[in-house]
């Protein structure tokens, strides 16, 4: 049974004061209705129907950078949710914004109105990757807006950006690394994606901006993923929805979207954990093989069978085990043919553990 689910209320971008150069949804909003109050109550409504066993329910205002918009449309917005709340139909408000739009003014109203959860669209922590990207400020303003959300008691949720101009391997650790110093409950990590109306689109065109391919993409990512997966940090998202690529005239991606990229990463972080234990145990099993036959003569002429290997996770990491597609299954048989691997579920392992056994003819 479904344990949580999210009610998306999506605010246009009118109340952002930057048009960062990934982004196309200003020209977007200029042909999009304001969202009034009867439009949040009544997406609301519709959520809810289907949402009677869940145990978790969180309004979630996304799209566009909330607390930039003008403090009485957010109040507007923000007492429909309270009410819900209140009412104990929803249990979280949840909301996402950019780190320059918070202070004392902001976090007090969103304080007052029940607020659980605020995320901040950080991106990158390299100033000059903001600057390229056009966010209109610099990385000092993400550790002032986090530890004041922090202080007001809120649950803090960091996006990172891969691969935006003048990003590399070594400034996407950096960002993963400095998110973890500032602590946040929550993270997303979202590749880049080339959308058309963007100047990025345009830089593309113009040959100034390549975008990631996709194995370059999953690489960074997968790396990321170590580091705050390591400490402790709940990445609620990995990679964009084709829902949330949101674009009248269709889009261009260079290969980073893929609609499973979530599955792509943990596979790769799959099939890393797995290759490490089979090169292990492949050599405590031929250290102790060539200890048996110490002095034992062996004909040319005999050809020996492929060694029996069993690779297990829990049920629910199986897919990652197996690989998108089933491309770990592939990897593994082309790259490890003395081996016969058999896939297997041992419900005993932890999310993300693995376990590898070489049989050695038993």
């Amino acid at each position: 049974m479904k344990t949580h689910a999210i009610i998306p209320i999506f605010i246009p971008h009118k109340g952002c004061p930057h048009n960062c150069i990934f982004c196309n949804q200003k020209k977007i909003t200029a042909h999009i209705a304001p969202v009034t109050a009867d439009d949040v109550v009544e997406t609301i409504e519709t959520w809810l129907t289907t949402l009677s066993h869940v145990k978790t329910v969180e309004i979630a205002f996304y799209g566009g950078s909330f607390t930039a918009i003008p403090m009485e449309d957010q109040t507007a917005y923000l007492k429909i949710a309270k009410r819900y709340k209140d009412a104990g139909k929803v249990n979280k408000i949840h909301l996402s914004t950019r780190p320059d739009a918070i202070n004392k003014e902001i976090l007090d109203n969103l304080r007052a109105y029940g607020v659980d959860t605020i995320e901040l669209g950080v991106q990158s922590f390299d100033d000059r990757v903001l600057k390229l990207s056009g966010r209109g400020h610099d990385s000092a303003i993400v550790y002032k807006s986090s530890k004041m959300i922090q202080d007001y008691g809120f649950e803090l949720g960091i996006q990172l950006m891969i691969g935006l101009p003048g990003d590399s391997m070594e400034t996407c650790i950096y960002s993963a690394k400095e998110t973890v110093k500032i602590g946040p409950e929550l993270a997303r990590l979202y590749p880049t994606i080339v959308i058309e109306d963007t100047e990025l689109f345009e830089q593309y065109k113009r040959g100034e901006y390549k975008p990631l391919s996709q194995d370059e993409a999953v690489e960074r990512t997968k790396e990321m993923y170590k580091i705050l997966q390591k400490a402790g940090i709940n990445i609620i998202r990995v990679g964009l929805k084709s829902s949330d690529i949101i674009n009248e005239n269709g889009d261009i991606d260079g290969g980073t979207f893929h609609p499973a990229f979530r599955q792509l990463v943990e596979g790769a972080i799959a099939r890393e954990k797995l290759e490490s234990q089979l090169q292990a145990e492949a050599g405590v099993a031929r250290r102790a093989e060539l200890t048996g036959r110490a002095g034992t003569a062996r004909s040319p002429f005999v050809q020996e069978e492929r060694e029996k290997v069993d690779f297990f996770s829990n049920s629910r990491n199986f897919s990652n085990m197996i690989g998108n597609s089933g491309r770990n299954k592939e990897y593994f048989l082309e790259n490890y043919r003395q081996y016969d691997i058999l896939y297997r579920v041992d419900n005993g392992l932890k999310d993300g553990e693995y376990a590898v056994i070489i049989k050695n003819g038993d």
